[in-house]
């Protein structure tokens, strides 16, 4: 199958076109290259044939000839978000649906976007299906919705969309994040011995390693497409349902030395819990790794190169620091195209 794979250069894209290409797959990359400044250690075998382009500026040309598109190629996570909504909502929302436009037009016939459990937003004790109410609370959740609720009327005959929403990523990759709260109390652990957590830790979050985000990807992509078509997934193991107490005391008990104290202030609201029976009933799939693993495997991570704090602490490996970066230093204008 020759497939796209949108955001290439991003922390599940840098470990997407390896995992493809292993899997006889033929890969071409498309990313804007926002992130290119953080590589945290070498880890992939083979990267793709990559070209920088906005997802924005992605022709129908562009397109030809591709079996597939993986698209993930957006503003991730909600303080990026909130630093410009109509940015957002013209990259996350109107660029992804008129890449899907695009992608049908040209006889493109597989769209895999990843979604988000985030959509679930304020959800309680009850585990999420596919099936329950979405609740974004934030421009990054609303976009995901919008997207959703938009592309999925573009199935047809000829063009399969899949939507795949996944839990809370974590685990290494060679474009790291430092955003994502496993990773991030990780690096806590590591650089500083110490968490201190602000609040209580009670709401719940879903987790799912990056890669197994890769192996769903791949799993949708090679599954017969009646199993697939116009379809969302909950992509994560619902026995990975964790509450934020539980995440920081798996890092504490695997960064040895660590000290963990808990706040009460609660101001971010969002806590659900999430049911993956779905895909893992109707397509097979099963993640191979849960947190302790991933937190392990940060802690090998940064043994190996040693990790100073001024690394963990670098503006490419935090998404928001490296948008606002690029703003200061006029690399990229106020509609986030990079500048001539």
């Amino acid at each position: 199958m020759k497939i796209l794979v949108t955001g290439t250069d991003g922390y599940i894209g840098s470990l997407l076109g390896s995992v493809l290409m292993d899997r006889g797959h033929e890969v071409v990359g498309i990313d804007t290259g926002f992130y290119r400044d953080g590589w945290l250690y070498n880890a992939v075998k083979q990267s793709p044939r990559w070209i920088r382009k906005d997802i924005r500026d992605i022709t129908e040309k562009d397109l030809e000839g591709f079996d597939a598109v993986a698209h993930l190629a957006e503003l991730s996570n909600d303080p990026l978000g909130k630093l410009n909504n109509d940015i957002t909502y013209e990259i996350n929302h109107i660029g992804s649906v008129e890449l899907a436009k695009k992608c049908k037009q040209v006889g493109v016939s597989r769209f895999v976007y990843t979604s988000s459990c985030s959509v679930y937003g304020v959800g309680g004790d009850d585990f999420k299906t596919e099936e329950s109410a979405t609740d974004p609370q934030t421009a990054y959740a609303k976009c995901k919705v919008r997207v959703e609720r938009d592309v999925s009327p573009l199935a047809s005959d000829q063009f399969s969309p899949t939507f795949l929403r996944n839990a809370t990523a974590y685990g290494p990759s060679p474009r790291m994040r430092f955003d994502i709260v496993l990773n991030n109390l990780s690096g806590l652990a590591w650089t500083t011995k110490e968490i201190k957590m602000t609040s209580d830790g009670q709401p719940w979050r879903p987790l799912v390693h990056v890669l197994d985000i890769c192996d769903a990807i791949a799993c949708v992509l090679e599954s017969p497409r009646e199993k697939i078509h116009n379809q969302i997934f909950n992509v994560g193991a619902t026995s990975d349902n964790y509450r934020v107490k539980e995440i920081a005391e798996i890092v504490a008990e695997t960064f040895t030395g660590c000290s963990l104290s808990f706040g009460t202030n609660d101001a971010d609201n969002r806590s659900y819990r999430v049911s993956f029976e779905k895909i893992s009933t109707q397509l097979g799939f099963k993640c191979k790794r849960n947190a302790k693993i991933g937190a392990e495997q940060l802690h090998e991570v940064f043994k190996r190169i040693d990790m100073p704090p001024e690394i963990f602490n670098f503006r490419a490996f935090t998404r928001l620091k490296q948008i606002e970066y690029l703003i200061r230093t006029q690399q990229i204008n106020d509609k986030f195209f990079w500048s001539v």
